[in-house]
């Protein structure tokens, strides 16, 4: 079901599988004699530098209190026995009273720029304290900021689908599929308008939270809004040449986010939208000039097309939106040919604006959102902060959700100072506009270490494939830089989530495939190469994993790391690939949303699967989570065929302790189609906010004549009935009591 499964691999460089790393630290004495010694991480965590965070909180339960909720293939949101649930706004709802309620017909004259947009994604609650004032501290009173991720739907949004070349009722999907020719102004203005974030003041009643419609506060950044771009004094100059079009000759501004999945909350108030599979939308048609060499390289590397579609195809990448003129720059800037004198004259940079993490201040609606380039420049997957400490730097652990990318860290230049909560923009330019980023390398010892990523490293400066210019071209090819210094290559790295209790970092490795793991192809940290062989088969690592990490002395600069792997998603009847025992009761396949409430210390896992719904739709489960070390080393057995010759191996890695269910129990289970992504909740731990995005995402377009795959939220009793709505649900216990115990 991912939309992922269709994501080509654009790390082509040679940075080596750990099975090489491995050999190679045998070859060390002292590596080797901590091997077989088998000091492993439980030996490390009694390291100096190890102690445990002490952040005031209580520890996290012994045991969940709910029992496991049942695999489910019913259109509908599935909770435990004494839990509810309300739909707080879906796909379209009107932010303004004057705005006529959403027909789920797709028959809307307006340009969507004033509706909740599609796909909710990534969101997080921000306070108002009775001066209108962001606070950390709950009250009846709050905006959340929600993300909108992709077009994958788009067919949805109009009459009887989608239209190109005056042909009714095709549906594009998010990666290509774009059926060539001439789109109609108004669809296109829909699509792009329904990216972005929406900011929706939400309030609470005795019904439980509403939204509030024509509040001052309510607002959507889309694909459109005007955006700063913000980066190191010393590189702006630098960073701005890559950002120059014609609508910002300086290019000093861009406009617009896009395909924002995961999202990062600053400890000052402000958000963070993050921009992933950004590069699908655009085109380059066959009536501009050649583009330098060093351009089609890095274009390359981030999958942006650098050509026309070949000769005699009718399909391509994109969603078509620059077909509808090439005079008006709202459609103008997705063709990314050279059809200028220079690039003050078209569009060709306008790729180089996308990829970043985007700063938005909620309570602010008049404020610019700011792009915050020296973060560096991929396929954003959330962005979480460290635990602040004041007097101390702050780090924000990042993920690039593509197959073999790479899990990266900014660590700011300023020291956290609380006097900055509620700074807006301007904290935001203190902390995110200077400091270092970082590229992650697991090492096979359980340890590993963060690499600069600096011109001054002779590694970048010197690296073969990409010929660096300056600091501000490695933040924006981030890519080639992690490449040049021998990042770990990683089972799509998705969402990050901080252990607030420890200050332990974990990252969601959703799934890879045959082409990049194989038995000869697997690391310590991506160590499963398998074939699923009942229902949806999948070969590679289909059910994917979830590592962690634990700096020294938690320390957000620190430069090296110890890691093991907390679970192993996978079907309960996997055999071998089973590593972590789990059950019908807990298992899971492709974890995606990972999040901690600091309420509980719960670790909430969100699932994004296509490996496993031939038995369950997608979920969301607890997790009682140990620390870094509490478990051992492992022997994973490896085995599948590969070119039709079946190829066997093992790979050493480090595991944590099983949970068991007590520890481990699946609490929501989505409706048909869905993925499970996006949660926050209020400060007393009694209200979780959750998304459910693409309900349907299987049905056929709409000129099929067939019934969509879904009927969500509709079928529930929410707003008109017909096709499926992307929504942000309300969960509460029905005694009031706080979740998850």
């Amino acid at each position: 079901m991912s939309h992922h499964d269709h994501d080509p691999i654009h790390n082509t460089s040679n940075n080596p599988h750990f099975q090489d790393v491995l050999n190679q630290s045998l070859q060390n004495p002292m590596r080797r004699g901590l091997l077989r010694g088998g000091l492993g991480l439980a030996g490390l965590a009694m390291l100096p530098g190890c102690a445990t965070l002490t952040s005031g909180m209580a520890a996290a339960p012994k045991a969940l209190g709910f029992p496991s909720v049942e695999k489910s293939l019913l259109d509908n949101v599935m909770l435990p026995p004494g839990y509810q649930y309300s739909v707080l706004h879906a796909t379209g709802d009107a932010l303004d009273s004057a705005l006529a309620a959403y027909s789920n017909k797709g028959t809307e004259a307006d340009d969507w720029s004033r509706r909740v947009g599609d796909h909710h994604d990534g969101m997080d609650i921000y306070y108002i304290d009775a001066n209108g004032r962001y606070t950390e501290n709950e009250t009846g009173r709050a905006v959340l900021c929600v993300n909108h991720e992709s077009s994958a739907d788009a067919h949805f949004m109009h009459p009887n689908g989608q239209t190109s070349n005056g042909v009714v009722g095709k549906k594009f999907t998010q990666f290509g599929d774009w059926d060539l020719g001439t789109r109609p102004e108004l669809e296109v203005l829909k699509e792009i308008n329904h990216h972005g974030v929406s900011v929706v003041e939400i309030v609470k009643t005795p019904q439980g939270w509403r939204i509030k419609q024509d509040s001052p506060l309510n607002r959507r950044i889309t694909a459109q809004t005007p955006v700063r771009i913000s980066g190191p004094r010393a590189h702006i100059d630098a960073i701005r040449s890559f950002m120059v079009t014609r609508w910002d000759t300086a290019g000093a501004m861009a406009r617009g986010t896009l395909n924002n999945c995961g999202h990062g909350k600053t400890p000052w108030g402000t958000y963070l939208g993050c921009e992933e599979n950004w590069a699908y939308y655009f085109q380059t048609t066959a009536n501009g000039a050649a583009l330098p060499a060093k351009e089609v390289a890095a274009r390359k590397r981030y999958g942006v097309p650098s050509s026309a579609p070949a000769a005699g195809a009718t399909r391509a990448p994109s969603q078509g939106w620059h077909t509808v003129s090439a005079t008006d720059d709202r459609f103008a800037r997705w063709n990314l040919a050279a059809t200028g004198a220079n690039a003050e004259r078209d569009f060709r940079n306008e790729a180089n604006t996308f990829g970043y993490n985007v700063e938005i201040d909620p309570l602010a609606p008049n404020s610019t959102p700011v792009k915050r380039v020296a973060m560096g420049r991929f396929a954003h997957e959330a962005a979480v902060c460290s635990v602040p400490v004041a007097g101390q730097p702050l780090a924000f652990y990042m993920g690039c959700d593509s197959r073999n990318e790479y899990i990266y860290k900014f660590v700011s230049t300023a020291v956290w100072d609380p006097r900055d909560v509620g700074g807006g923009l301007v904290a935001g330019d203190k902390y995110l506009s200077e400091g270092k980023l970082y590229v992650a390398r697991f090492d096979s010892t359980g340890q590993g270490e963060w690499l600069e990523l600096t011109i001054a490293d002779p590694r970048i400066a010197n690296h073969s494939t990409y010929k660096f210019a300056n600091q501000g071209d490695v933040f924006i090819n981030a890519r080639f830089a992690a490449d040049a210094v021998g990042a770990t290559k990683m089972d799509r790295p998705e969402w990050g989530a901080v252990n607030y209790r420890n200050g332990e970092v974990y990252f969601a490795l959703t799934n890879n495939n045959a082409a990049n793991r194989t038995p000869t192809k697997v690391d310590a940290a991506n160590p499963r190469a398998y074939m699923d062989l009942d229902g949806k088969k999948g070969t590679g690592n289909p059910h994917g994993h979830i590592i962690r990490f634990k700096e020294p002395g938690h320390q957000a600069s620190a430069k090296t790391f110890a890691w093991d792997i907390f679970l192993f998603g996978a079907e309960e009847d996997s055999g071998d690939a089973n590593l972590s025992g789990l059950t019908a009761k807990n298992s899971f396949s492709s974890p995606d949303g990972l999040w901690f409430s600091k309420a509980t210390g719960i670790c909430w896992i969100q699932t994004d699967d296509g490996a496993f719904t031939d038995e369950t739709n997608c979920m969301m489960l607890a997790a009682i989570p140990g620390q870094v070390g509490d478990g051992g080393k492992v022997t994973v057995k490896n085995k599948m065929m590969v070119g039709g010759v079946e190829q066997n191996g093992t790979q050493e890695s480090f595991l944590g302790a099983a949970l068991g269910e007590a520890k481990l129990r699946r609490f929501l289970v989505a409706p048909q189609g869905a993925e499970v992504t996006g949660i926050t909740e209020t400060a007393d731990g009694r209200t979780l906010f959750v998304n459910i995005q693409h309900p349907g995402e299987l049905s056929k377009p709409l000129a099929s004549g067939s019934a969509p795959q879904s009927m969500w939220p509709g079928n529930a009793g929410y707003g008109p009935q017909g096709r499926p709505r992307s929504a942000t649900i309300v969960i509460t216990r029905t005694d009031g009591g706080v979740i998850g115990l």
